[in-house]
């Protein structure tokens, strides 16, 4: 539909030329191919998407919503981005297939321009753990879908799988977490305030990937960089408390290139490390050690969880983990994403395969008033191989690297 109305409902827009994109159209085509084998197997005629991490896994494009909603409508024969007219033809650049543009100038024009696309199909498929109640409810009032079906699960599972491009993407992101480490490790001194220090990290982080990937957006990379009490939890904000001598010190850099996070996480002590702080930090590096010789195909994600909680019990420290052992890796940050069927953790039963993608990252946080106490963390990201895995990780861990004078 072009834009000859004034106020149109929905319009498209090709304003410029598409923008490179973070993969080849081969590597968008395999897994459009892979999509719509899914959706013949659960008979589904159109899926919508509605999620950051699958509308720019499914498109390349990666939206801001800023309270507007956006999809990626996928056919047997199309792949159509949705979205705002505040936009224009950003998403259209910036997106594998075609796109359409919806105005607001009458409420809904977001679900009208979903009906267009869909073509009142029959059997239509959604992310159900990311569709809202209100949103379901519009579905069923501008579609009128015959079926509704669920294919979060289906859609997570082909993400865990990692192409050799993505592969090869977030390895370029694993270096640029090393530098945004060692610029964060320079920048390091007493009387320093947190946010300095993650400054100096997110800068260098961001200088280098628009060095190394100059067409890609720039945005959305951070560093949390955390220093005595407030390394108690993983995902602590940034303060202005200022680094003392004998501190615990958290350094954890996030680059994102295309939507695609990669990290680097790392205890650290300022100037010197106490005694009983130094047999935690020991016990969670062995446990870090341990996990990294156990990623292997073929291996449970909760075989690994059970033997670390082993080594974790043995030491008496079982009881001061906060989390699971380590993650999946791809379309991911922290606002969206997360495949959470391939975690180290006890209920996770997912068997690891070639290519996919992980971390290891035990944490153990002792609390305020006993001895030792704060948040020891590290974390390596590892390629599955056929035979064992690959470690991504290059900067340093443990007492011998990182007591910082």
């Amino acid at each position: 539909m072009k834009q000859t109305n004034i106020r149109p409902e929905f319009f498209e827009l090709h304003n410029g030329s598409k923008a490179p994109l973070p993969f080849s159209e081969h590597e968008y085509e395999n897994r459009l191919v892979s999509l719509r084998k899914t959706m013949a197997d659960r008979n589904v005629s159109a899926l919508l998407l509605t999620s950051m991490h699958n509308i720019s896994y499914y498109s390349g494009f990666l939206y801001c919503s800023f309270g507007r909603p956006y999809a990626c409508v996928v056919t047997n024969d199309s792949c159509t981005t949705i979205s705002a007219n505040i936009d224009l033809s950003q998403p259209w650049r910036r997106c594998y297939g075609e796109n359409i543009i919806y105005t607001d100038w009458k409420r809904d024009n977001y679900w009208r321009a979903v009906n267009h696309v869909m073509k009142s199909e029959s059997a239509v498929g959604i992310e159900a753990d990311h569709l809202s109640l209100h949103s379901r409810a519009k579905l069923d009032e501008f579609v009128k879908p015959g079926q509704v079906k669920d294919l979060a699960e289906d859609i997570m599972k082909l993400r865990m799988i990692k192409s050799a491009e993505e592969i090869k993407l977030i390895k370029g992101g694993a270096r640029i977490a090393d530098i945004g480490g060692a610029a964060i490790r320079d920048a390091i001194r007493e009387g320093i305030r947190e946010i300095d220090v993650a400054m100096a990290g997110r800068d260098a982080m961001e200088l280098a990937i628009a060095d190394a990937y100059p067409h890609s957006e720039l945005r959305d990379s951070w560093v949390w960089f955390q220093s005595g009490i407030n390394t108690d939890g993983a995902h602590n904000p940034v303060t202005t408390r200022k680094l003392k001598h004998g501190d615990i010190l958290s350094l954890n850099a996030f680059p994102m290139i295309s939507g695609y996070y990669t990290a680097l996480e790392r205890t650290l002590f300022m100037g010197h490390v106490d005694e009983a702080s130094l047999k935690i930090w020991e016990a969670n590096v062995q446990a870090h050690e341990l996990g990294l010789s156990l990623v292997k195909p073929g291996v449970k994600c909760s075989e690994i969880c059970a033997e670390i909680n082993e080594l974790f019990a043995s030491l008496d420290l079982l009881q001061y983990r906060t989390f699971g052992y380590g993650h999946s890796f791809g379309v991911l940050s922290h606002y969206y994403g997360r495949e959470a069927g391939l975690e180290f953790r006890e209920d996770i039963h997912a068997v690891l395969e070639p290519d996919m993608v992980v971390s290891i990252e035990p944490m153990l946080t002792i609390p305020e008033g006993n001895s030792g106490s704060g948040g020891y963390r590290e974390h390596d990201i590892l390629v599955v191989t056929e035979t064992g895995a690959d470690n991504i990780t290059g900067f340093p861990y443990g007492p011998e690297s990182n007591v910082i004078s």
